[in-house]
């Protein structure tokens, strides 16, 4: 290249980098960087920030984030959610200008992720298509529908006596170690193929509880529809804080598109200690229990959340089943109250009838659904009412059998047919029911089909009526879902398939009916006695024999009289 053309090339580039940099006016932008004053559990005091506002996101060193908690006129409590153990004070803190937000979307199910949106589960980046706040008031009054489709949760005791209708909240309690995660995943597992997402949200769990539930998942193909939001035990209070309003949000943003979605909290007992640590930490004034006066409003402002949309905003739905642990059995404790205010309904695990093997041990007595049974399938309906009374009767008379009184024929009756109302809810875990075995199983119950049964063939005899349940006709099954009303055709069709399935299991009535010929020989001798003395004048050996029968009777009715 001659030096001509070399030059007019550096010419021209310096003439642009000249043109440019008379173009480019630094701007300045303001940036509000704080100091942390301070450095507890948990939580952080950061002076300066002027600008700050309540549950704005705050950046630390070493990618920490934090929420600013409490706004107060020298310095801000913040709620740390990441390890803090290289902070120090004096560290600069940065403004980010939003508040704590998680990332939705299709690509979030099947995976498990923590309430900032950092996948665990070693699968890769998330790809999200938008991010939610975590706080998002809920629907207005108006733009909600009522509850009018059943969320069958494969347990037969529920969906027949306790029904849950989508869009409700139902609250599950009970002591530790009596099955309510059980209960859960039973209800998610009985999702496949009906169209409805999951997400289950573990608050403070233990790492090996959590991993337990994951695998359970993964083996019954139910990660599928599911999105696990996790927090372990060893996690910072503040993550165990946000975490149920993060899932709410992921779930929420799927009702927004007209789907039906189901969200366990697993279990908010640990959500309002995780509150109550921060509430103390941060100076905010304790009341009862050491709780702060809003701990009803976190859980209430979470809850509402859950509801039917109109058919006007897509008709989604969004189930809420939260967990709370009872101890001793005390279900009148503060934060198991404010939950059973705030929902609609319960379902409560009793100990004892865990330690007697009645899984799942659900006490029908003191559970109650408000809302599902206007959801409830007409074929339930049918027999739920007979069912419940039957088996409140039963509770009520056990007790006295226990003392072994006397008992007359129909309480006899009501006891053993209580008996196999129990033996018939029992259920294993990870083994939902469908529809049509339950109903027909429920019929057989209020028919009292099963009360010839032997108690410890009942397990027997109802998976023969389940797997009976089969023949049911395509036409009767579609009736179930569409009908305002079980026919007595379908009744009756239902009743004779559960009857043949049950004639093997029936050996009682041959057994009554050999050993009534057996009574009246015994009762026979009796008025044979009577003419078998006319013989006795004539004298002979045969009837010595009689005589002598005959002879102990008035003995006794001599010494009897006296």
């Amino acid at each position: 290249m001659e030096p001509e053309s070399l030059q007019n090339v550096f010419d021209s580039a310096f003439a642009g980098i000249s043109q440019a940099r008379e173009a480019y006016t630094p701007q300045l932008r303001p940036r509000e960087v704080g100091t942390i004053t301070s450095i507890a559990t948990g939580i952080a005091k950061v002076s300066g920030l002027p600008g700050v506002g309540f549950e704005e996101v705050l950046r630390f060193p070493g990618d920490v984030y934090g929420i600013a908690f409490n706004v107060d006129e020298d310095e801000i409590g913040v709620v740390l959610l990441g390890d803090y153990w290289q902070l120090h004070a004096g560290d600069e803190v940065e403004r980010r200008g939003h508040v704590m937000d998680v990332p939705v979307g299709d690509g979030l199910i099947g995976r498990i992720i923590n309430p900032l949106g950092q996948p665990l589960d070693g699968n890769g980046p998330l790809a999200s298509s938008a991010r939610l706040p975590v706080e998002c008031p809920a629907a207005s009054i108006m733009d909600r529908a009522p509850v009018t489709v059943p969320l069958q949760t494969g347990i037969k005791v529920i969906d027949a006596l306790i029904p849950v209708g989508r869009g409700q909240r139902e609250l599950i309690l009970g002591d530790r170690q009596t099955g309510k995660t059980a209960i859960a995943l039973d209800t998610i597992l009985n999702q496949r193929g009906q169209n409805v997402l999951c997400v289950y949200c573990a608050i403070g769990q233990r790492a090996s509880g959590v991993a337990k539930v994951i695998a359970a998942l993964r083996e019954n193909g139910a990660m599928d529809y599911t999105i696990v939001v996790v927090t372990e035990g060893n996690d910072p209070p503040g993550l165990a804080y946000i975490a149920p309003y993060a899932a709410t949000s992921i779930a929420e943003h799927f009702m927004e598109q007209g789907r039906d979605v189901l969200i366990i909290y697993d279990d908010l007992t640990h959500h309002a200690r995780a509150y109550r640590e921060l509430s103390l930490l941060l100076r905010r004034p304790p009341g009862r229990e050491a709780f702060p006066g809003d701990i009803f409003y976190i859980h209430s402002r979470l809850l509402e959340r859950a509801t039917h949309l109109r058919p006007e905003l897509g008709g989604g739905s969004l189930t809420a089943l939260p967990i709370i642990e009872t101890e001793a059995q005390d279900i009148s404790a503060y934060i198991p109250t404010n939950l059973i205010s705030i929902t609609d309904g319960q379902i409560y695990l009793s100990p004892s009838l865990f330690e007697l093997g009645v899984l799942p041990a659900v006490d029908v007595g003191k559970s109650v659904s408000r809302v599902g049974g206007k959801a409830q399938r007409a074929a339930y309906r049918a027999v739920a009412g007979d069912l419940k009374l039957a088996y409140a009767q039963f509770e009520e008379l056990e007790t006295f059998a226990r003392f072994g009184a006397r008992l007359d024929e129909d309480t006899r009756k009501i006891i053993e047919h209580g008996r196999r109302i129990r033996a018939c809810l029992k259920q294993p875990e990870f083994t939902p029911v469908s529809v049509a075995a339950q109903i027909a199983v429920l019929l057989a119950l209020t028919d009292e089909l099963f009360d010839n049964v032997p108690l410890d063939r009942m397990s027997d005899a109802e998976l023969a009526v389940r797997e009976a349940a089969a023949e049911i006709p395509a036409e009767v099954c579609a009736r179930f879902d569409t009908a305002d009303k079980l026919s007595d055709e379908d009744r009756e069709t239902i009743i004779a398939i559960a009857r043949q399935a049950l004639v093997p299991f029936q050996p009682e009535p041959e057994a009554k009916s050999e050993a009534k010929p057996e009574n009246p020989t015994k009762s026979r001798p009796e008025p044979e006695a009577k003419p078998a003395a006319k013989p006795k004048a004539d004298g002979g050996t045969k009837p010595d024999a009689p005589a002598d029968d005959t002879k102990p009777k008035p003995d006794a009715l001599a010494k009897e009289e006296p």
